[in-house]
C-alpha cells in the first residue's frame, strides 16, 4: 500500500501520486500563457481569493510537471484536496505536524511566537539549524501578525479566532527546519517540514468544536498541550503574590481540555483499545509566577544544558520536578490520565516572556526573557529523530 502523506494546510491524506500541480501562468515555449483566476477549492478551504494558475493532474511523484494547457512546465505541487502549494521537496523529506492546543488564555499564541523565535536564533545557532517559513503567507504572517507585534511593539495579542468564526478553517504556519548531520560520508543535510497550528481555547471546551478539529489531532505526528497552572487552584494560591490571575469566566479547567483532547485520540483507535502513541509535551506555561517557591537546586531554575544534542538526563529531571509539582497544584488527576493513556508524553515548565505582562496588555519593562520555551519542540523532534539525542543514564518517565 502506498504511503500516505498529511498536506501541513488542510490536514488531508493522500498518496504521492495524487499531488497535483498548478501552472505557473508564464509565457511556455509554445508562445502560451494560461490566465490566472480565482481557485474555486482553495478559496473555500483556505480563503485564499488571489488569482492564480489553472490546476491539473499529474504524477505528482515527480517534481515537474507540463501544463497541458500552455506546455509550459512548472515546479508548483499542490495538495489534491485544499489545492495549497505544497513545501519544496514536500514528500520527500520529513513531514511533521505539530499540534498546539490548550484552554482559553493559556498563553498559546505568545508561547508559540517566542518558540519559533528562539528556534530562529538562539537554538538555531546552538544547533547548526535553520528554520525558515516554507510558503510566502507564512513569512508574511509570522512576521507581521506574530513576531513584530510581541518583540517589536510589545504589544500582547487578542485571543485566537474560533475554527467556527473562522469558516471551520484553520490557517497553520509552515516551516522548514534544516539541520546538518554527520553520517559515514560526512555532513548531511537533514530538513524536515513543520507545521503549527494555534487553534482557539474554545475549539476545545465542547464537543462541536472539537469535532472541527479531529483530522488536524488526528494527523499530528506530536502534540504541544499548554496549561495555565494558574488555572489550577493548588497553583493560584502558591503563585507569587502581585501576579494577575485569570479570570476563570469562560475558562477551562486544564484537566477538562486534556480529557476532551484524549477522547478525541482514544476515539480514532481501530480495533484493541491501546494507550495512545502520538507523543505529548504537556507543557506548564507562566513559569515565572512560581520561582520563588522552588528551590536552588531545583532543575526548573537552570538553564537548559548547551550544545547541540538534546539533552535527555536534563529532560527528566525536569519531567519528574513538574510531576511533584503537580501534586502541590492539585494536578494530581492530570498526572494519572497521561499514565494511563498516553505511551509517550514529557512534562515540560516554560516561561515565554519571563515576567508578567502590564495591566495595559503589554511586554513587561523588563523585556522578552524566554526561558526553556524550546525545550519541548527540541524533545518532539528528538523522538522524530529529527535532532540527536545525548542520553548520560537511564531515568525515570515516560518516552
Amino acid at each position: 500500500m502506498a504511503r500516505r502523506l498529511t498536506c501541513p494546510y488542510c490536514y488531508e491524506t493522500f498518496t504521492a501520486r495524487e499531488i497535483g500541480f498548478r501552472c505557473n501562468s508564464r509565457m511556455s515555449p509554445t508562445q502560451k500563457r494560461c490566465p490566472r483566476k480565482r481557485d474555486r477549492i482553495l478559496a473555500e478551504r483556505m480563503g485564499q481569493r488571489a488569482e492564480v494558475g489553472p490546476d491539473f493532474a499529474g504524477d505528482g511523484r515527480k517534481p515537474t510537471a507540463v501544463c497541458p494547457d500552455c506546455d509550459g512546465e512548472t515546479t508548483y505541487r499542490i495538495c489534491p484536496v485544499c489545492h495549497s502549494t505544497l513545501p519544496v521537496q514536500f514528500g520527500m523529506v520529513e513531514n511533521r505536524m505539530i499540534a498546539m492546543v490548550g484552554a482559553k488564555a493559556s498563553g498559546k499564541t505568545v508561547y508559540m511566537t517566542v518558540l519559533l523565535h528562539e528556534v530562529m536564533h538562539q537554538v538555531g545557532a546552538a544547533f547548526g539549524a535553520a528554520l525558515m517559513g516554507a510558503d510566502d503567507a507564512t513569512m508574511l504572517r509570522f512576521s507581521s501578525d506574530y513576531q513584530d507585534q510581541l518583540f517589536r511593539d510589545g504589544q500582547m495579542f487578542l485571543g485566537t479566532r474560533t475554527a467556527v468564526a473562522n469558516d471551520n478553517r484553520v490557517e497553520p504556519l509552515v516551516f522548514r527546519f534544516g539541520l546538518r548531520r554527520r553520517g559515514l560520508f560526512g555532513e548531511r543535510p537533514q530538513h524536515t517540514v513543520l507545521s503549527f497550528f494555534d487553534t482557539a481555547g474554545e475549539d476545545f471546551s465542547s464537543r462541536d468544536g472539537m469535532e472541527i478539529n479531529t483530522r488536524y489531532l488526528a494527523n499530528a505526528d506530536g502534540i504541544i498541550l499548554l496549561l495555565d497552572p494558574l488555572q489550577m487552584p493548588g497553583a493560584r494560591k502558591a503563585a507569587r503574590p502581585g501576579t494577575a490571575l485569570p479570570g476563570s469566566e469562560g475558562v477551562d479547567a486544564p484537566g477538562n481540555v486534556l480529557s476532551r483532547v484524549t477522547n478525541m485520540l482514544l476515539g480514532l483507535q481501530k480495533g484493541t483499545p491501546r494507550k495512545v502513541d502520538t507523543p505529548i509535551a504537556v507543557v506548564f506555561s507562566k513559569l515565572d509566577a512560581f520561582w520563588h517557591q522552588l528551590e536552588a537546586g531545583s532543575p526548573l531554575r537552570a538553564q537548559p544544558p548547551t550544545g547541540n544534542q538534546f539533552d535527555v538526563e536534563d529532560s527528566l529531571s525536569v519531567h519528574e520536578e513538574v510531576r511533584q509539582l503537580l501534586k502541590d497544584w492539585d494536578g494530581v488527576p492530570i498526572d494519572q490520565a497521561l499514565e494511563n493513556n498516553y505511551a509517550r508524553y514529557r512534562y515540560f515548565g516554560v516561561s515565554a516572556l519571563g515576567n508578567s505582562p502590564t495591566p495595559e496588555a503589554r511586554v513587561a519593562p523588563t523585556g522578552i526573557q524566554p526561558y526553556r520555551v524550546a525545550d519541548p519542540l527540541l524533545w518532539l523532534l528528538s523522538e522524530f529523530g529529527s535532532v540527536p539525542r545525548k542520553v548520560r543514564r537511564k531515568g525515570k518517565g515516560r518516552g
